[in-house]
């Protein structure tokens, strides 16, 4: 099994430079170790003159070269840096790119809009975890406001807004008290945005929606509602409530009042007007506050990738004999072949897939092919009791390409590829195992069932996997020919197996058809 390697992630934000370190075991399992951050307020000079001054140049090469030495520290070997709305545009970015490049070897990659919405996304379907589908991600950071409206975790309309904190501070000149008639020019300013970008208009009122970024956190510690799937919410009426009192400060008296940072205090009055102007066009009584963003998406997409093999799987000449062999002798037995080559090719998925968990060496794949093909193969003798009767036939059978160990692992698949068997010491295949040997067979078998269940039916409705890696959970994603309720409920009761041997929950969910695709795209247009 691969090792656990020391990853970060850095968010060079309009209002901060922020890192973490974390430790990886598998795409579901990260150990956090260390944040970082710096408050450079990359936007402040950008949203007035579009250009990194001097001092921002080495102000930034010294916090990076700091950053760089924490990731040493740590033994990192796989990083993704990225830079939001200020970089994106000032006319002197691919310079500063450069300079940080030369000044702290850290590559500093200015992401889209779209991507940095999407990063988001991930961090919030990783925190929250398959069972709460928020419909909702609002993340309000210093240079923009990006808006996801989900459906299943689908976006269905969405919105990047330039109206950061930062940004409208600088550019409306509100540093410190803010008058009412400044706060209703926020306002206004948000709300014609909204009517133009975000139509028709969505209504939330029943909906969990989620805030992103510091701001979010500080107005639920200064406006706490009640908690939502375990997670921290600001109170929509509280903020409302309290908005005279954070506004008629200065900086430094919200700062001893409320017991912020400077880079915060003098935002954060801005941010509430955001998020109750937000509240009131959506129909919203509160956000909930998972305390992740950006840099936690960051994360986990480099763990997945990490653990994910990267070429496509290339059998060698034995790999290939074994396929052979495992079809001349399937099409000598009178099962339903249609059905086993179906499975086979949703097992394949499902390795390939959950590689980032399962962690199996790649060349047992052929194993599980073989044993998909053959699975069914004690139908011959007698359906009672058929998985008996195929690993019999597995174990003594003619089958070219075949050791002794590869066909006590296939026999075993056979055996288990049901609920209807576990794996005991008197079993002929299981018991023939090595140390090594026995666990492999284990996940490989958990793997084989919950394929064999995706298309209990025969009927292939089933014809796409996609997994997606949540915090201490697995969610599969179905792509199939009409609804496969059916399907989906004994694929969620033959995942226990799998749950049980690699210690993370799983969920199923239905893909959107393509008929609500269209419809959402027309919805849209």
């Amino acid at each position: 099994m691969p090792e656990p390697v020391h990853i970060a992630a850095i968010d060079a934000g309009s209002n901060a430079v922020r890192l973490s370190v974390a430790r990886a075991y598998s795409a579901l399992d990260i150990e956090p170790l260390q944040t970082e951050r710096c408050p450079l307020r990359l936007g402040e000079s950008v949203f007035l003159r579009p250009r990194f001054s001097e001092d921002v140049f080495k102000k930034a090469a010294k916090a990076f070269r700091h950053l760089r030495e924490v990731m040493d520290d740590f033994g990192v070997t796989r990083y993704r840096a990225v830079a939001t709305s200020a970089t994106r545009e000032a006319r002197n970015r691919d310079a500063f790119v450069r300079a940080i490049k030369r000044k702290s070897g850290i590559a500093l990659e200015v992401i889209s809009p779209a991507e940095e919405s999407r990063l988001g996304r991930e961090a919030v379907f990783a925190a929250l975890g398959p069972e709460a589908a928020p419909h909702c991600i609002v993340d309000l950071g210093g240079g923009s406001l990006e808006i996801s409206i989900l459906r299943n975790h689908s976006v269905e309309q969405g919105a990047q807004l330039p109206v950061g904190t930062v940004r409208l501070m600088t550019t409306l000149d509100l540093p410190g008290v803010i008058r009412p008639a400044q706060a209703e020019q926020v306002r206004r300013y948000l709300r014609a945005l909204l009517e133009s970008k975000l139509v028709p208009r969505p209504n939330l009122n029943d909906g969990i929606a989620v805030a992103l970024g510091g701001n979010a956190e500080t107005l639920a510690e200064i406006a706490p509602g009640e908690r939502v799937h375990g997670l921290q919410t600001m109170d929509l009426s509280l903020v409302r409530e309290r908005l005279p009192d954070i506004l008629g400060r200065d900086v430094r008296d919200r700062m001893k009042t409320y017991g912020v940072r400077r880079d915060r205090a003098d935002v954060m009055g801005i941010a509430a007007v955001i998020f109750l102007t937000l509240g009131r066009y959506m129909s919203l009584r509160s956000f909930a506050i998972p305390g992740v963003g950006l840099r936690e998406g960051l994360l986990h997409e480099i763990a997945r990738d990490t653990f994910s093999r990267k070429e496509p799987h290339r059998y060698n000449a034995a790999a290939r004999e074994l396929l052979v062999g495992t079809r001349s002798f399937a099409r000598r037995l009178e099962f339903d072949q249609q059905h086993s080559e179906h499975v086979r090719e949703l097992s394949c998925q499902l390795f390939d897939e959950l590689q980032p968990v399962h962690r199996l060496p790649p060349q047992t794949r052929v194993l599980l092919e073989a044993g998909a093909l053959l699975h069914d193969s004690g139908h011959m003798i007698s359906h009672r009791g058929h998985h008996k009767h195929g690993e019999y036939l597995v174990l003594h059978g003619d089958i070219p390409g075949l050791g002794r160990r590869e066909r006590a692992i296939v026999a075993g698949l056979v055996r288990y590829h049901n609920r209807k068997s576990e794996p005991a010491g008197h079993h002929p295949s299981y018991s023939s195992l090595d140390d090594v040997g026995k666990p492999l067979l284990r996940r490989l078998a958990s793997i084989l069932r919950i394929a064999e269940s995706l298309d209990h039916s025969h009927r292939q409705r089933i014809v796409k996997v996609h997994a997606s890696f949540e915090r201490g959970a697995l969610a599969l994603e179905v792509q199939a020919r009409g609804d496969a309720p059916e399907e989906l409920r004994d694929a969620a009761r033959s995942a226990e197996w799998f749950e049980k041997e690699l210690h993370v929950k799983v969920f199923f969910r239905q893909a959107p058809g393509i008929m609500n695709r269209i419809r959402r795209m027309f919805r849209s247009s």
